[in-house]
């Protein structure tokens, strides 16, 4: 359940990140990597926190941080390229 509240925090901010570009009216692919670089500090903050707190391994949190970090971004990479 927290991997898919995870995922819908990065599709919020990715909606939000975009949202401001396209408010100041800057392309989507600007904006790309601004959303995957604040998604990745989150992303990691969140591994860091299931390591430091919860007690996994790294080992066994790199897959989710891939799930928590890959799908958001890939909808917005899909997305950058499509609304362009």
């Amino acid at each position: 359940m927290h991997t898919l509240l995870m995922i819908l925090g990065g599709i919020a901010l990715m909606a939000a990140v975009y949202g401001i570009a396209f408010w100041r009216g800057l392309p989507l692919r600007q904006a790309l990597p601004v959303y995957a670089v604040l998604w990745a500090v989150a992303a990691a903050i969140n591994l860091w926190v299931g390591v430091a707190h919860a007690g996994y391994s790294v080992a066994e949190e790199l897959p989710i941080f891939a799930i928590i970090f890959g799908v958001p971004c890939l909808l917005a990479w899909f997305l950058a390229r499509r609304l362009a």
